[in-house]
C-alpha cells in the first residue's frame, strides 16, 4: 500500500475515525493502532505477520531482562542477541542474493540462491527496533511493562517504508501519554504536511524522474554530456523530493493520530561541507549512524582510528541502502569525503574559512551529485557510462523540454527558498477552518490528478 494510493487514504481515514473515539481507553486505542500497523504489513505479504510480531516480542523480552540485568557480561549477551536478531532479519531479506553473487564471482561456480522474495526487507523497522534495546542497555531509557505499547511503537504504519527513524521509547512515551487529544491547529498542520507530500513526489519528483532522468541513466550514450549532467543534477532534486515527500506524508500521517515525529530534512543542498550535508540529510539515519554505529567502534579518541571509523560507517551506511556494490561505493565515497572535511576542520581549529561560504556550498553540491551517479546507477558499468558521457563534454539542448526546465527551476527555487515560504502557509492553512481546508485539499487532489497524468511511481526509498 503506497502512501500516495487513494487506498492508503482511505486506510488512514478509517483508522483515524476508529482511533480517536477509543482512544480514551488506553488499551483499545493501543490495539486499534497495532491493527493498523500489521494490517499495513499484511498488505505487502502475510509472512510479515509471522516476522514483526516475533521480532517485536523478542525485543520485548530483551528489554524487560536488560532493565533487571546488573552483570555487565549478562547485560551485552542480551543487547547482542537483539543485535543479531535484527541485522539477520535484514541480511536474510537483502543480502543473500548479493553475498552468493559475490561467491559466485570469487569462485567461479554459480552457487544456488534461496528461492524467497518479499517486498520490504524490514531496514527501517530493524534500526528503529534496535533503538530500543541499545537505549535500554546503555540506561538511556527504561524497559516498558506494556506488552501492546511496545508492538505499537516499534512497528508504527507511516514509518514503516521509509521512515523516519525514531527512537521507541520516544513513541511509547507519546503513546502512553494520558488524555490524549488533537488539537485543531495539530490536525490541520498534519494535512498540509500531507498535501505537501503529494505535491513534492507527484508534480516534482514523479515529473522530472518520468520525463527525462529514467530515460537518460537507462540509455545514456542517446544523450549528450551536456544533458547527462543536467540529468544528474536533476536526480540530486528528484531524490530529494521523493524522499522529504514520503517524509512529509508519514510526519501528517502520524500526527492525525498524535504522535510527533523527526524531521529528516533540512535544505540539505545548502550545507558548505560534506558534514554540514549529513547533519541535514536523511537526519534520522545520520543520528542513527552517529549514535548506535560510529560511537560503538573502539578508537574514538585516537589519531587516526576515529577517521577510519567514519569511513566505515559511511560505507556500512551504505550498504544498509541495498545489497549492490554501488552503494558500497557511493558510502565510501561519503565516508571519505566527512573524514576529509572533519580533518581539515581539526587543522584549522576556530578559525573562519577564507571562502564564501557559497562557494563551500557550490562545491560540497558538486561532490554530493557525483556521489548520486553511483546511488542511481543500477551498476558499475553504468555508472561508468554516465560519467563517459558527461566528460565527452558534447553540448546540446534537444531532449530537455521547457516543461521540464520549469519544473526543475521551481524544485531549485524550493529547495533554497526561506523557511519562513513553508512556516506562514503551514500556520495559516491550521488555522484556517475546516471548510476552507477541505476546499484548498480538494482543489489539490484535482491538480494531481490532471497533471500527474501517469500516476504515481513508488517512493525511492521504499525499496532500502
Amino acid at each position: 500500500m503506497l502512501l500516495t494510493s487513494s487506498s492508503y487514504f482511505l486506510f488512514l481515514v478509517l483508522i483515524f475515525f476508529l482511533y480517536w473515539p477509543l482512544s480514551k481507553w488506553r488499551t483499545a486505542g493501543l490495539a486499534v493502532l497495532l491493527f493498523a500497523n500489521y494490517f499495513f504489513y499484511a498488505r505487502w505479504d502475510i509472512i510479515y505477520l509471522a516476522l514483526v510480531p516475533l521480532a517485536s516480542t523478542i525485543d520485548y523480552a530483551i528489554g524487560l531482562a536488560l532493565g533487571r540485568a546488573t552483570q555487565p557480561g549478562r547485560r551485552k549477551a542480551l543487547v547482542t542477541i537483539s543485535i543479531l536478531v535484527n541485522l539477520g532479519l535484514i541480511a536474510s531479506l537483502k543480502y543473500t542474493g548479493l553475498f552468493f553473487d559475490t561467491l559466485t564471482g570469487f569462485t567461479g561456480y554459480a552457487m544456488p540462491k534461496p528461492e524467497w522474495a518479499l517486498p520490504l526487507g524490514l531496514s527501517f523497522y530493524c534500526f528503529q527496533a534496535l533503538t530500543y534495546t541499545i537505549d535500554i542497555y546503555r540506561r538511556d531509557a527504561k524497559p516498558t511493562e506494556s506488552y501492546l505499547a511496545h508492538l505499537t511503537a516499534v512497528s508504527l504504519f507511516p514509518t514503516t517504508l521509509a521512515g523516519p527513524i525514531t527512537r521507541v521509547s520516544d513513541v511509547i512515551k507519546q503513546l502512553e501519554k494520558p488524555a490524549k487529544t488533537l488539537a485543531n491547529e495539530d490536525a490541520g498542520r498534519g494535512f498540509f504536511l500531507i498535501g505537501l507530500g503529494l505535491m513534492k513526489k507527484l508534480l516534482v519528483a514523479d515529473y522530472l524522474a518520468e520525463n527525462f532522468i529514467n530515460r537518460v541513466f537507462d540509455f545514456p550514450a542517446l544523450y549528450t554530456g551536456a544533458e547527462t549532467l543536467i540529468a544528474v543534477y536533476a536526480y540530486a532534486f528528484q531524490l530529494y523530493y521523493d524522499f522529504s515527500g514520503y517524509t512529509d506524508v508519514a510526519l501528517g500521517s502520524a500526527l492525525l493520530l498524535g504522535i510527533k515525529l523527526p524531521i529528516n530534512f533540512n535544505q540539505p543542498y545548502s550545507a558548505a561541507n560534506i558534514n554540514d550535508f549529513w547533519r541535514r540529510w536523511h537526519i534520522s539515519l545520520s543520528n542513527w549512524l552517529r549514535d548506535y554505529l560510529f560511537f560503538s567502534l573502539p578508537g574514538k579518541r585516537g589519531a587516526v582510528l576515529p577517521y577510519v571509523n567514519l569511513v566505515i560507517t559511511m560505507a556500512l551506511g551504505g550498504l544498509w541502502h541495498g545489497a549492490s556494490w554501488n552503494f558500497v561505493i557511493w558510502g565510501l565515497l561519503h565516508g571519505v569525503g566527512q573524514a576529509t572535511s572533519r580533518f581539515v576542520q581539526s587543522k584549522r581549529g576556530k578559525t573562519e574559512p577564507r571562502t564564501p561560504s557559497w562557494w563551500r556550498t557550490f562545491w560540497t553540491v558538486q561532490f554530493v551529485c557525483f556521489c548520486w551517479i553511483f546511488f542511481r546507477a543500477s551498476d558499475w558499468p553504468q555508472a561508468m557510462l554516465v560519467l563517459d558521457r558527461i566528460a565527452s563534454l558534447t553540448v546540446a539542448w534537444d531532449n530537455i523540454s521547457v516543461g521540464l526546465w520549469t519544473v526543475l527551476g521551481l524544485a531549485i527555487a524550493g529547495h533554497y527558498a526561506p523557511k519562513s515560504w513553508i512556516e506562514w502557509p503551514r500556520e495559516r492553512f491550521a488555522a484556517a477552518p475546516f471548510y476552507a481546508q477541505a476546499a484548498i485539499l480538494l482543489a489539490l487532489a484535482v491538480a494531481i490528478k490532471y497533471v500527474a497524468a501517469t500516476g504515481a511511481a513508488p517512493f525511492i526509498y521504499t525499496k532500502f
